[in-house]
C-alpha cells in the first residue's frame, strides 16, 4: 500500500479540525442543560412536570415553572443572547421566561414571557412577547423542531424564530411594575396537563452592557 505523503496527511487533519469547531453563530455561548440531569434547575410545586429523556427536557403536567439557579453567570442575566431548540405536541402551551426569579408556585410575577404555542387554544403564538406585543400567526409548527431565541440589550427586546425575527420591542423609559427589564434568570413553563413540550440545547451568551 502507497504511503501518504506527510503534507497530505496534515491537511486532512487540518481540515478535519476545523470541521470540529462550533459555527461562529454558536461561539461564546454556554450551555444551562447537560442533557441527563435538572443540575442547576430547580422546580416549586409540580416537580413531576418535568422530566428527562433522550436529552430533552420534556414537559407535561400541572402548572409548574423550572428556574435556572445554576453557574452560568451566577444564573443572573441582563443583556444575553439565548437560544433553545423547541418541539410543540397539538394544543400545547408553554413559555420561556426571562429577568425573573424563582418562586414556589404560581405565574412567575417577575419578568417577561416569550410564548411557545403554535395550536392552543390561546391565539398569542410561539414568539409572543406575551401579553405586551403578541404575534397571531404561528411561525413554527408541532411536531417539528424549531429554535426560539430572546435577544436583550438594555431595554430592547427581539425575538427569533428559526432565524426570524417574530418581535422586536423597545420598553418605554417609565415602565414600572414587575413585569419589566431589570436582570434575573430563565425558566421553562408547564402550562397544563393536556400541553406536551420538549426543550433541549439551552445556551446563552451574556452580551456587555
Amino acid at each position: 500500500m502507497k504511503a501518504i505523503p506527510t503534507v497530505m496527511l496534515l491537511l486532512a487533519l487540518a481540515c478535519c479540525s476545523v470541521a470540529a469547531e462550533p459555527s461562529d453563530a454558536e461561539q461564546g455561548f454556554a450551555s444551562l442543560f447537560d442533557g441527563h440531569s435538572f443540575n442547576g434547575w430547580k422546580v416549586g410545586k409540580n416537580p413531576d412536570t418535568f422530566q428527562i429523556r433522550d436529552g430533552m427536557i420534556v414537559v407535561n403536567g400541572p402548572v409548574a415553572h423550572l428556574f435556572y439557579v445554576g453557574d452560568v453567570n451566577g444564573h443572573t442575566f441582563k443583556n444575553f443572547h439565548f437560544k433553545a431548540d423547541v418541539m410543540t405536541f397539538p394544543q400545547a402551551n408553554s413559555g420561556l421566561y426571562f429577568h425573573t426569579k424563582f418562586q414556589e408556585e404560581g405565574w412567575p410575577k417577575h419578568g417577561y414571557e416569550a410564548q411557545v404555542n403554535n395550536s392552543h387554544k390561546d391565539w398569542r403564538r410561539t414568539g409572543s412577547l406575551y401579553g405586551v406585543e403578541d404575534v397571531s400567526d404561528a411561525p413554527a409548527k408541532d411536531n417539528a423542531w424549531f429554535t426560539e431565541e430572546i435577544i436583550v440589550q438594555g431595554k430592547h427586546i427581539v425575538i427569533k424564530v428559526d432565524g426570524k425575527t417574530v418581535v422586536d420591542y423597545t420598553e418605554p423609559e417609565d415602565a414600572t411594575g414587575d413585569r419589566r427589564l431589570s436582570q434575573g434568570t430563565f425558566a421553562l413553563q408547564g402550562h397544563d396537563p393536556a400541553s406536551t413540550v420538549h426543550f433541549k440545547n439551552l445556551r446563552v451568551k451574556v452580551l456587555p452592557d
